[in-house]
């Protein structure tokens, strides 16, 4: 029933809401909004029942979530275990396309050797990359493309797969 990240989307700013009902629409637990109240929520009086006016409900949810947010500055990567951005290991990285347009930085932690992601848009990677080294995948030939053909060609050996399969 517990929400880590109530949205805030759903109180009715004009609204007053019990603590069981904003437990409720949030789906959280009632002990979990009387917390928040510990924790700073403003109730209308001291009065019980304890009312919470929607506006600073959703006030008090959208300053929790912006206060958790970690951004990335240029040349950082979000590492998960470690829970802050923070540049690679070697100030390097790797860029893997996953669309024509966007991709994952991918580099490893310096503090936990675990590997960072960063989501970032092919246009936006020289904002982003800041002062990384960022390594391009190189496209692979295409076989029609390449100088020498394949090691495992019949080409030029004047005996056709036909032949051998007879021969066996």
């Amino acid at each position: 029933m517990s929400s880590r990240r109530p949205n805030y989307q759903l109180v009715k700013t004009h609204r007053n809401y019990t603590v069981e009902e904003a437990a409720t629409l949030l789906g959280t637990h009632r002990n979990t909004v009387r917390r928040w109240i510990k924790d700073g929520l403003p109730t209308c009086d001291d009065r019980r029942p304890q009312l919470i006016l929607g506006r600073t409900l959703s006030d008090f949810l959208k300053a929790r979530r912006e206060s958790n947010k970690r951004p990335c500055q240029p040349g950082q990567i979000y590492c998960v275990a470690c829970r802050n951005p923070k540049e690679p290991a070697g100030n390097m990285a790797d860029y893997q396309p996953r669309t024509a347009t966007a991709g994952n930085l991918i580099g490893l932690c310096p503090s936990c050797d675990r590997l960072m992601y960063r989501r970032v848009s092919l246009g936006k990677l020289e904002q982003v990359r800041g002062s990384l080294d960022v390594a391009m995948p190189q496209a692979l030939t295409h076989i029609s493309e390449s100088t020498k053909p394949s090691v495992n060609s019949d080409f030029g050996q004047g005996v056709s797969n036909h032949d051998k399969a007879q021969s066996i």
